[in-house]
């Protein structure tokens, strides 16, 4: 059984997240006390949030959504566009960049084009666009991305996202640690899912996490964990492939911009040892000297079967980069990932349509 790595804290900086967690703790509570106003909305809002900085999975969870959604209702997905260079509200059309939209929003507005995808920093005026009558047909559902800390709007359903290698209830506030609330801060939440999961999972284990969590009444815990799917050519005309198919002595160039590459390095590792990781900050906008670097790297692949691997999340940001070098594209290679529920998926997805569903009902009726 592989236990969760251990939650790094950085002692020095207590004194900081007791100042930070005071600022926190008022927030909220003007907030529960009607003084700060949260806003409700005639329609079913669905919150996929955290209360930790750093990738918990919060985009493959987005997307498992909206598969689960998309066929019997217009949904659309709400986002702050994280790094964008755009201001205000944007609606996501296909000829929109990740520069102006987010690399995340810009990822599902490609996947799904069925679905609206909009970003905009507040979310209450977000919304208020995605509902106005110029929007036809008319949005029915919407997905909040990341905005559990966004108390001025009052979701139907809040999901909080735990990283199952990051265990919130041994975490301190920032800068100390990670997390963006103190844990008490998960009352809100509706249900809980526990992502990163290791594929084995026993009940022992469950049970221990659940006893951690102290979840209310009505409050369900979830477990996932992350499936890679096929290779996918980012600019070559060629077939998709299986992992599996990577030869045991192809040299690979890991590229990645996201919070937690350890996962994805170690499952390449388990087809091939030449994987060769340049890593940089999440959500990291890649400049010249950044193309150099890629460039350069490689280049010092010796010579035979490579390839260059790379997120979703980060081929948002490179495939339109003017500076990436024509000679590299044929070598580079996205790995999606998607959601795979350990147990109880059945009843999840039973309780997200029964929410929307009622709640569209009701919307109509008023």
């Amino acid at each position: 059984m592989r236990r969760p790595s251990a939650v790094k804290i950085y002692q020095s900086l207590r004194p900081l997240s007791f100042l930070y967690g005071i600022g926190v703790r008022l927030r909220n509570f003007l907030f529960d006390a009607g003084i700060l106003k949260s806003q409700r909305f005639p329609l079913p809002i669905i919150n996929i949030g955290n209360i930790t900085v750093g990738g918990t999975g919060k985009t493959p969870h987005t997307e498992y959504m909206i598969r689960l959604l998309q066929q019997d209702y217009n949904i659309a997905v709400l986002s702050r566009g994280y790094k964008r260079q755009s201001k205000g509200f944007v609606l996501a059309t296909p000829q929109s960049s990740a520069n102006e939209i987010g690399d995340e929003p810009y990822q599902m507005a490609h996947k799904y084009p069925e679905i609206r995808v909009a970003v905009d920093r507040d979310r209450c005026h977000g919304i208020q666009q995605l509902m106005s009558n110029h929007v036809l047909p008319p949005t029915e559902a919407i997905i909040l991305d990341d905005a559990f800390q966004h108390r001025y709007v009052k979701p139907g359903l809040n999901i909080l996202l735990i990283d199952y290698n990051r265990p919130v209830w041994n975490d301190l506030l920032l800068p100390a640690g990670r997390l963006r609330e103190p844990l008490c801060g998960k009352q809100r939440a509706d249900m809980f899912i526990i992502t990163k999961c290791p594929e084995q999972l026993n009940s022992k284990e469950e049970k221990h996490i659940c006893e951690q969590l102290h979840p209310q009444a009505g409050q369900e815990i979830f477990f996932t964990r992350m499936a890679y799917g096929k290779l996918q050519p980012l600019f070559a005309c060629r077939p998709e492939r299986e992992l599996n198919d990577i030869q045991a002595d192809e040299h690979l160039l890991l590229v990645t911009g996201i919070a937690s590459p350890g996962p994805l390095h170690h499952e390449l590792l388990k087809h091939t040892q030449y994987v060769h990781p340049l890593c940089f900050g999440d959500h990291h906008q890649f400049s010249a000297a950044d193309l150099t670097r890629i460039n350069n790297a490689f280049r010092e692949l010796p010579s035979g079967k490579r390839s260059i691997i790379t997120t979703e999340k980060d081929a948002a940001r490179l495939i339109c980069h003017p500076l990436l070098e024509d000679a590299l594209k044929p070598y580079i290679e996205v790995l999606p990932i998607e959601v795979k529920f350990l147990g109880k998926e059945e009843l999840f997805n039973l309780k997200i349509k029964e929410y929307v569903r009622k709640d569209s009902r009701n919307s109509s009726l008023s």
